[in-house]
Order: structure tokens, then sequence, then C-alpha cells
């Protein structure tokens, strides 16, 4: 007996094969684990419906409208160019020679600071860096797979916004060889931001950024600082300005980044923010990583420090613990303190315990010995 089949039935029974398997490309639109620290609890755009964006514009309305979003990114965003460039007048504070950094004027910053340097007549960048895309309160912005680029602008979370995830992006290019061509991630005056999976690299000034007014609580795991570059204003392919923390009563998890081919601001701490510093690792550094200002409360536990010249900036004028594996920690956060590691690299060492009070009663990180840290697992495309 003959059996014929027209091109629909076919088709058919194919789609209707395919649906009782598993779909394993099928797109991720749920966070992966949750924020631990200041920020847990924070659920972003929380079960709203998963939008796509496939242009630069549909990007920058999702992450800036008044609806709950879960934003999936499954291809590069491009910004260079969509704003076009400028041309100013700069200096050049660090030295002349291919590999430093050049300073854009911003706000006469060359005129008041550094009136001895250089001046360089004309400088010209890329419009788009200088200021990152607005993100809205409730908004869950993941990355898929290795796919969720943003390239030649970051992210600014402001003005009181709240409830942000952002998961599994890499942030690339923004103005790389010039200071004040615009930074990564800035968060300022806002409350229960968690970055996690995050890359950044190759960015003019700061990877993260808290501002002036307080950020509330603030949870950054699991994403790498990668500070290699052609233009650095140490002028040796690792970036000074990594992580800046001087908000006004910031509270800051900083747990299980890799932080790398920086030399210097990685993290610099201030204006009374409270940061706990866990299972981090940190270097190779061509200088120094911590530097704690006035107002600092740091606690540094379960770290991994390899090959930094100088773990922590002198004179340290904040309060610095770098935690032993004691019972010191265990009347503030529950359980003891984890030791630090540190190898080939100075001495890390801080002793003020007073304020470990301060994390009483708070979401506090779980700490791990430095021993199972892996970097590795930091960074973009890992989950």
């Amino acid at each position: 007996m003959q059996f014929t089949f027209s091109t629909a039935a076919v088709a058919a029974v194919l789609l209707g094969s395919v649906s009782a398997f598993p779909r394993p490309f099928a797109r991720r639109a749920a966070v992966s684990g949750a924020a631990e620290g200041f920020a847990q609890g924070v659920t972003g755009g929380g079960d709203a419906a998963a939008v796509t964006p496939t242009t630069t514009d549909e990007l920058v309305s999702y992450l800036g409208d008044d609806s709950p979003r879960v934003i999936i990114l499954d291809r590069e965003f491009d910004f260079t160019g969509t704003e076009g460039t400028e041309t100013s007048s700069g200096c050049a504070p660090w030295g002349t020679g291919s590999a430093c950094q050049i300073a854009i004027n911003k706000n006469d910053w060359c005129t008041n600071y550094q009136p001895d340097a250089p001046t360089v007549s004309s400088i010209t960048y890329d419009k788009a860096g200088e200021l990152g895309i607005t993100v809205a309160s409730d908004k869950t912005l993941i990355g898929e797979g290795s796919n969720g680029v943003i390239k030649g602008k970051g992210l600014r979370m402001v003005n009181g916004v709240s409830n942000i995830i952002i998961q599994n992006i890499h942030v690339t290019e923004i103005n790389p060889q010039y200071v004040w061509g615009g930074d990564a991630i800035t968060i300022d005056g806002a409350d229960q931001i968690w970055i996690d999976h995050v890359k950044t690299s190759r960015i003019g000034r700061q990877h993260i950024v808290l501002g002036e007014d307080a950020s509330n609580r603030v949870t950054i795991s699991n994403s790498e600082i990668d500070g290699q570059t052609d233009w650095s204003a140490t002028c040796d392919g690792n970036h000074y300005w990594g992580l800046y923390f001087t908000g006004s009563n910031d509270m800051v998890t900083l747990k299980g980044n890799y932080i790398h081919h920086t030399s210097g601001r990685s993290p610099k701490v201030g204006g009374n923010t409270l940061l706990h510093a866990v299972n981090n690792y940190f270097g190779p550094s061509s200088d120094h990583q911590f530097e704690v200002g006035s107002g600092a409360y740091v606690l540094a536990e379960g770290n991994v420090i390899e090959s930094v010249g100088t773990p922590v900036q002198d004179p340290v004028e904040g309060q610095l613990f770098t935690a032993d594996d004691g019972s010191a920690c265990s009347a503030s956060l529950g359980r003891n303190c984890v030791a630090n590691s540190v190898t080939n690299s100075g001495t890390f060492s801080g002793a003020n315990t007073d304020f470990l009070a301060n994390f009483s009663g708070k979401n506090i990180a779980s700490a791990e010995a430095a021993s199972a840290v892996d970097s590795s697992q930091a960074g973009f495309g890992k989950i």
C-alpha cells in the first residue's frame, strides 16, 4: 500500500514531535539566584512579561519607562555614533605617551585641578558615552548567554529609583582613552540595586560609581571588573578608576567579584559608606586596590589578594577590619569572621572593629573560606 502526505501534514507531524521534547534554546526570562547582603529581597521587574528589544531606541525606552519590566538582551547594542561626537580641549596629567589616558576638560576639571599639566588642544570623543542610559524603578535587565552586550554607553540609576536587577551583561568601549569619557554603571540616590554576573571593560572613567546621594542598599556580586586597557592614568595597561563608593550613608555588599588589572581605586571608599567586601578575587594589580577615606567603614573577609603590590593605600583615614578567622564578627554578623588570603602582595591589615556594630540587624552575605573563591565563575556569560 502506498501512502502520500501533503507538505502541510508533514510539517504538522514534525512540529508535534518537536513540541514533545524540551526546548533547550528557549529564552530565559527569569533571574538566576537571588541577591545576598544589603540588597537581599530585590525583585526588579518581578513576573512582568519579558520583552526583547531589537534597537538601541527600544532598549532606552524599556529601561526608562514607568512600567515594571523584564528586559532580555539577546544581541549587542552599539551606541557608538548614535549621538554624534564632541570636540573639546583637555590635558595630559599623567604623561603624553601612547599608553597614557588624557583627560577631557569636563566642568573645567583640567583648568581647576591640573593647571600645570600639558594641555591638549583638541579631543574628539563619542558623546553617547558621557551619560548612561536612565534605568527606572522595578526593572530586570538580563543578558541571554553571552549575547547581552551594551557598547559605548553605560547604565544610570539615580534620583530615587529602586528595585533594579542587572544580570549577565557586558558594558564596554566607553571612550576608554579619555578620562571623563563616561562611566559603566552609575548609582546615585537609589535603593535595592543588585548588579550580578556583569562584566565591565575598557571604560573611560569609573567602572562602577556611587554618587553623592545615599544609595541605601546595593549588592554587587559575581561580576568582573576588567581593567585591561590600551590607555590608563598609570600608563601601564592597568585601569585606575575602578570602583568609587563615596556617597552618603551607602551600604554596599561586594561579594564574589573578580577585580583585576587595575592600578587604584578598586574600591575607593568614603562618605560614611558601609562596605562588606567578601569572597572577592583582587589582582593582579600594578599599584593599589583599597582606598579607605574619611568616613569609610570597611569589613574585608574571605577575599583572595594575589599579586597586588599595595592592597590598601596609606593613609587609612576611615575604619578597616581585615578579618581573621576569629570571633570578632560574631556579635554583629551572627558568625565568625573569615580570614583573607594574601599572596605575592603587600600587607593587607586593618584592626578596627568598633564599626562592626553597624552591621547588626542588616542582611549580611554569607562567607566561604578564601580557598573556595574561584575567579573563573565571575562575570558575564557564566550563568
